[in-house]
């Protein structure tokens, strides 16, 4: 059985504060965008293992251990012990460690892909639940539609934001930043309401939309910062850092024409009509 999972950016993250159980409070708009990996998992006929995982694509680091779909099989295994060994294929096309989701992507598919696959009937209450086991943002891609986020992203609540006007650019200059060093960089201090400020027209977003990373990441990184300004440049109407970075995507009318040539041949640069 083969499943694609997609990516996401943030339209706006607020970091409101560090929780007693060692998390963040946060709030941020999730969008969907179709950039996919290629998850597949078969049933072995060699029961030695229980699993075995075989990558390709982008480069992913970490243990085997350690992978999102790994011990999304695992933390279903728990609670149904009667699941047979697998064999999982996980083609990367979704740069790691860029804001976008990708790593929870594939876990939350995971979970999904195991329950029809294994016919568990288990409801989309329950497989968010699982999903946050995994990580803080594998719920929104159990739902996978336009969603205003709380808490620790988990309190989600979908949302209208069509936006067949526009296309968007994303671009990633290979930055790894360190999802931990950006939370400890971040000053509480953003009180305006990303859901009040999403119905507003996108022109107006420029001025009032923000990502609470971008000021940290940004000092330590300028490349970054001047993907950002290379995009307003070219005629973004909206252009933002994903999450904690270090990816950056601009909102263009669907008329652009946008230099792609601007930017270094080692950069993943991607188009998508939205």
């Amino acid at each position: 059985m083969i499943v694609f999972p997609n990516c996401k950016i943030n339209l706006g993250l607020h970091i409101l504060g560090k929780r007693t159980d060692g998390y963040h409070n946060l709030e941020t708009v999730f969008y969907p965008l179709p950039l996919y990996d290629v998850l597949e998992v078969i049933q072995a006929s060699d029961t030695n293992q229980l699993y075995e995982l075989f990558l390709s694509g982008n480069k992913i680091d970490g243990e085997v251990q350690n992978n999102l779909c790994v011990k999304a099989y695992q933390l279903l295994k728990k609670d149904f012990s009667h699941f047979p060994a697998v064999k999982i294929y996980l083609h990367k096309a979704i740069p790691s460690g860029a804001g976008l989701g990708g790593g929870s992507a594939d876990g939350a598919y995971m979970l999904k892909l195991m329950n029809e696959k294994f016919s568990l009937k288990l409801s989309q209450e329950r497989l968010i639940t699982y999903a946050l086991e995994l990580g803080s943002d594998c719920p929104f891609f159990i739902m996978n539609k336009p969603c205003f986020a709380q808490q620790r992203g988990e309190t989600l609540e979908p949302i209208n934001l069509n936006l067949p006007a526009y296309k968007l650019m994303l671009i990633n200059s290979g930055i790894h930043i360190n999802t931990a060093w950006a939370f400890a960089q971040v000053e509480f201090t953003n009180t305006k309401n990303i859901k009040d400020i999403i119905s507003m027209p996108i022109e107006d977003w420029k001025h009032n939309l923000t990502n609470d990373f971008e000021l940290p990441v940004f000092k330590k990184f300028p490349e970054i910062a001047d993907i950002k300004k290379q995009l307003y440049a070219s005629g973004a109407l909206y252009a933002s850092m994903s999450g904690s970075g270090s990816t950056i995507y601009g909102i263009f009318s669907k008329n652009s024409i946008i230099d792609y040539k601007s930017f270094p041949q080692h950069y993943f640069v991607k188009e998508f009509s939205l």
